[in-house]
């Protein structure tokens, strides 16, 4: 009924404002000598661009792309319903000073209360403090040789003999869900000190993880509302995908307040026990709050599990059906590591380096990451924001526009990050500025668990390709659809084939 109700009254005032379809576009863009673009959206009076944003629900991503590439400063100012402006940009000096110039000018605003005052939802003073605890204790060699065992652990455990039932029964698997549970059973090691094994042999359906991905599923959705109004009268009446969003965060919060009970309790019992996951180290720094720790750990999950493993998802794809990156990835995995003992070193494997953050420019985890205004501002491209404003920067359009990357970017070319040392005749990896590159965040937010990101990641690319091929199991033919949620997946997963190399021994780790 509710959902009639506000279908109704939008094309109440839809229709008679229908005659306008014909009328002139508004210029959305900021002004420029190149004059109007043809294929931007059309604005009208009232509905701004809904009919255009409604059109293209489900690809995003790829819309704003389009649009951001045809526009001179790389920046588009959406006329959303009853007078609403959403500004998107794709230029690196505009995301410079969102992020660094004019960082607390642009806060993350309430959209994603799922988050509660964690690092990634929170503002000022309890951005703050909740950034230097983590910074602390993300860089500790502890926490790392910690996350190093966890990794090696579910590889050699869990991943490996999967993927050798799967390549000896010839079965397929969906490998974006195989990562997913991977990342999840590693990141609640790391955060909790608790397994799930969400990556058992039968790949169970742990209610924690449903739970967690149902809470991330519809936060995600509320960025896609025509009328925001709608979301907020929806949780306001405890309706709907509002009334679901509030059960799975009270399932996802309930479990996390359990864990934290039976922590208390292990520490209190135990007082010489090893501190080695993060829950342990928070609760041990003196920060013993239950809310705050649990929206910290929170935190932590989402940028463990959603993150690694959607990169890694891409990035297999993409070696899939590039044989020549891939050949020298494995040449490069075998001359570091030539016995395949713990993969002890992989910050040497600078081609491998250099083909995730490829993989990652054209499929960032992370799309778009949303501020709200909180005053008026000018972007150094000329675009005004008025307080109140949603601004967004667009990693995804910023990986496809030409005259950040050339024209060919839109080659998978994992060599533009490298040159070679004439020194030592050597590759070496050339990264980029964060802020042409933002996959990582920039600024004071820039991402703490970058390094360790990519340790986990080039571990599991190393632990994987030197034993088995991972073959897409709809051919050659197969073109994954980019979707999105907080963070991006393949629509429909990612059904692969597993096949062992030639030589190969598998389970020697």
């Amino acid at each position: 009924m509710f959902h009639f109700v506000v279908l109704a009254t939008f094309l109440l005032f839809i229709l008679p404002l229908y005659f306008f379809i014909f009328t002139k576009n508004k210029r959305i863009c900021p002004k420029s000598s190149s004059g109007y673009v043809s294929k931007l959206p059309r604005s009208y009076p009232l509905i701004g661009s809904s009919l255009a944003i409604i059109a293209n629900k489900g690809r995003y991503s790829q819309w704003f792309a389009e649009i951001l590439s045809q526009c001179p400063t790389r920046t588009f100012v959406f006329h959303r319903a009853l007078g609403k402006r959403q500004i998107v940009t794709a230029n690196p000096s505009n995301v410079q000073h969102i992020l660094k110039t004019k960082f607390s000018l642009y806060p993350k605003g309430d959209l994603v209360d799922f988050l509660g005052n964690g690092i990634f939802n929170a503002d000022g003073a309890n951005w703050k403090f909740g950034r230097q605890i983590s910074s602390h204790e993300f860089n500790t060699k502890s926490l790392r040789k910690f996350v190093e065992t966890v990794v090696d652990s579910e590889l050699s455990n869990r991943l490996i003999p999967i993927l050798s039932e799967a390549a000896a029964n010839n079965s397929v698997l969906d490998l974006q869900d195989i990562l997913q549970r991977f990342a999840f059973d590693n990141i609640c090691k790391i955060a909790f000190g608790f397994d799930p094994e969400y990556l058992s042999p039968s790949l169970p359906q742990a209610a924690f993880a449903v739970a967690f991905e149902d809470a991330m599923r519809i936060s995600s959705e509320r960025f896609g509302y025509i009328f925001p109004v709608t979301w907020k009268l929806k949780r306001a009446l405890n309706l709907g995908s509002e009334k679901q969003l509030k059960q799975a965060i009270s399932q996802t919060r309930e479990f996390a307040q359990n864990i934290v009970k039976e922590k208390k309790q292990e520490l209190k019992d135990k007082s010489s026990l090893e501190t080695v996951d993060l829950l342990s180290r928070i609760m041990n720094s003196g920060h013993s709050d239950d809310a705050f720790v649990i929206d910290m750990v929170i935190s932590f999950i989402i940028a463990g599990r959603d993150t690694t493993s959607a990169a890694l998802t891409w990035f297999f794809w993409l070696i899939s059906c590039n044989f020549h990156v891939e050949k020298e990835i494995l040449n490069e995995i075998m001359m570091e590591n030539p016995k395949g003992s713990m993969y002890d070193e992989v910050k040497g494997m600078v081609y491998t380096h250099a083909s995730l953050c490829e993989s990652m420019r054209l499929y960032p985890p992370v799309p778009a990451d949303t501020k709200e205004a909180a005053g008026d501002d000018v972007l150094p491209d000329g675009t005004v924001v008025k307080k109140g404003m949603r601004v967004t920067y667009h990693p995804y359009a910023m990986g496809r526009m030409e005259n950040l990357w050339g024209k060919d970017w839109a080659d998978f070319k994992p060599e533009r990050w490298l040159e070679r040392d004439e020194s030592e005749g050597k590759l070496k990896f050339v990264g980029r500025d964060n802020f042409l590159y933002p996959v990582f965040q920039a600024g004071p937010r820039i991402c703490l668990g970058k390094e360790m990101a990519f340790l986990q990641m080039k571990r599991v690319v190393a632990g994987v390709l030197r034993q088995f091929r991972v073959v897409p199991a709809l051919g050659e033919a197969f073109q994954p659809v980019f979707i999105s949620h907080l963070t991006s997946k393949m629509k429909g997963g990612f059904p692969v084939r597993i096949e062992v190399r030639e030589g190969s021994k598998v389970n020697e780790l």
